[in-house]
């Protein structure tokens, strides 16, 4: 209702074509009596011929009211979606990265699409038509015992029979529904996780085992909509069945008072229009059960949505601080961070990297490198400790401002499937083109993109599949720097490149540097030999700080992983 909200008067429009059509639909049959009853009866031609006129005139306007509804009801549906799910897409993008670390991408692509197009349906043919057929069987049963209270009794005898078997059909398709919705999302999941790895999959030779398993969830995702199926295959029959015996019931008792008229009253016209009336009330009853599906589906899909969107995992942008400038000096003061609650990563970690300096990570595999960088550019949220830049702590500036200061270049490139302009600026309209051949020139990637077809406007594919690693690296160069920033991050950027782009691009690292904070990760120690200050980082703790030479000197952490890799060039 809080979406429905910014179209509050089409909302009061729908719920008045709702009321006009539970009214307007009853009336067919009690015209149709009067009409045999009183003109057909006494052989009135001009009266039954104004009365087919009276007739013909309400079943136009009931047309152009149902019209009127159904766009209004669709239109509003699909207002009412593109704004939850430019919401619930809002929200995404500003969930940590923590969340995204423990939930399965074609879970979240199924909450975004899937579920929110069910949810189209509940508001395009569920709810108001479900109203409308309430109020239209409310209508209808006021009719029925205002003509005749026996007959009335009689047809709903078998009522109670439809609602006991509608209930029942009601609570198996919900349980069916809600294992069709998860069969949906554990389908999408496997399809995007085997076809973005798909490379892995063919390295080593598993396209038959993962066929199977696919075949597997596919094969309960068939199950489950079987299941459905034949709940309805079982259901409509039986309501069929259930509403023939009160029409049959109906015209036994009609026709048996016709020939007792005297003391009975029914006639021709009542029999027909409470047979009318039977089809018209038991229709509305099968559809709510269709329809109530269809809630069904809506709520199973909405308590989805809804508890995406009550995620509090978000970052929080309490933030203000927009200065012109950052100079870009970085202090870390006991610093804890753990991804799991109590598994620290960082422990305790005390560094400072002055303005204009190039400070180097160093250390084995999950020594804590990238967490530093991660909770930099506030990826993550610190557990203890503080961050400073410029000494302010980084939670009093802005975020976008914070982030546009610090460039990163990571060592997996994602692009997007796009044209390397649009992947440089990522849609950014303050970013010229004058800009972007800028720092394309600071690089050394002028001529390779100038080389491509239509330079700029060359479609990378999907991932930047069209590009080689190193021209993917190069272009993350520009990315980063196109909007100048004051701290650099390289984490492993010259790791996949060849021997040739790897020179190119020390020699534009070189370049980027001047001025500015570097923070460079890097395995291969030969690479930040002249960095300004060397930190050597074990189990998530700092173990050393000082020069390539000076650590050498101290034979400690430093000059062991040196030893270690020196051996592996030499061997």
């Amino acid at each position: 209702m809080r979406f429905v909200t910014p179209y509050r008067g089409r909302f009061y429009l729908l719920i008045f074509l709702t009321l006009s059509l539970g009214i307007l639909s009853p009336l067919r049959p009690l015209l149709v009596q009067w009409t045999l009853d009183g003109d057909v009866a006494e052989g009135d031609y001009k009266g039954m011929v104004w009365m087919m006129v009276v007739l013909l005139i309400l079943l136009v306007l009931q047309s152009v009211v149902q019209y009127a509804h159904t766009y209004i009801s669709g239109w509003m549906g699909q207002q009412v979606i593109r704004d939850i799910r430019t919401k619930l897409y809002q929200h995404l993008v500003n969930l940590r990265l923590r969340f995204f670390d423990k939930t399965p991408i074609g879970r979240l692509v199924t909450r975004t699409i899937s579920d929110v197009e069910t949810l189209s349906d509940v508001f395009s043919e569920g709810l108001a038509a479900m109203i409308s057929d309430l109020l239209q069987l409310i209508f209808i049963l006021a009719l029925m015992f205002y003509t005749d209270w026996r007959m009335s009794l009689l047809s709903m005898s078998t009522i109670p029979l439809l609602l006991i078997s509608t209930y029942i059909f009601k609570e198996k398709i919900k349980v069916a529904f809600n294992d069709v919705r998860n069969a949906v999302a554990n389908l999408n999941t496997f399809v995007q996780e085997h076809i973005t790895g798909m490379n892995i999959v063919q390295i080593f030779g598993s396209e038959k085992r993962e066929f199977e398993k696919f075949t597997a969830i596919n094969e309960e995702h068939k199950q489950a909509n079987l299941r459905s199926v034949l709940y309805y295959s079982v259901y409509f029959p039986v309501a069929e069945i259930i509403a023939a015996a009160g029409i049959g019931l109906l015209v036994w008792y009609g026709a048996k008072g016709i020939i007792h008229y005297e003391d009975t009253g029914i006639t021709i016209g009542k029999l027909i229009a409470f047979i009318m009336y039977i089809n018209m009330f038991f229709r509305p009853i099968r559809m709510i059960a269709d329809r109530y599906n269809t809630l069904q589906m809506g709520i199973v899909s909405s308590s989805r949505i809804l508890n995406l969107l009550d995620n509090t995992e978000h970052v929080q942008q309490q933030g203000t601080l927009k200065p012109a400038h950052i100079r870009g000096d970085v202090d870390f003061q006991n610093v804890w961070f753990a991804y799991n609650e109590e598994e620290y990563v960082l422990k305790d970690v005390n560094l400072h990297i002055r303005q204009g300096e190039t400070a180097a990570l160093v250390g084995a595999t999950g020594a804590g490198k990238s967490s530093i960088i991660n909770l930099l550019n506030r990826f993550y949220e610190i557990n203890k400790g503080s961050i400073k830049v410029d000494g302010i702590d980084i939670h009093e500036y802005e975020l976008g401002t914070l982030r546009r200061n610090i460039g990163v270049v990571l060592q997996d490139v994602f692009l997007f499937s796009d044209t390397i302009m649009n992947n440089i600026t990522l849609g950014n309209p303050d970013v010229t083109e004058e800009m972007v051949w800028h720092a394309a020139d600071l690089v050394g990637a002028r001529k390779f993109i100038e080389r491509l077809p239509g330079g700029l406007s060359y479609n990378v594919m999907e991932r930047g599949s069209t590009l080689s690693v190193g021209q993917r690296q190069l272009i993350s160069f520009i990315r980063a720097m196109v909007y100048d920033p004051r701290i650099l991050v390289l984490d492993e950027a010259t790791s996949s490149v060849d021997s040739e782009t790897e020179e190119m691009i020390q020699t534009a690292i070189g370049k980027m540097m001047q001025g500015r904070t570097a923070i460079v990760i890097a395995h291969r120690l030969s690479t930040i030999q002249k960095a300004d200050k060397i930190i050597v980082l074990d189990h998530g703790q700092v173990k050393e700080i000082g020069t390539h030479d000076d650590l050498l000197l101290k034979e400690g952490f430093y000059a062991q992983l040196h030893k270690m890799q020196y051996k592996e060039f030499v061997g």
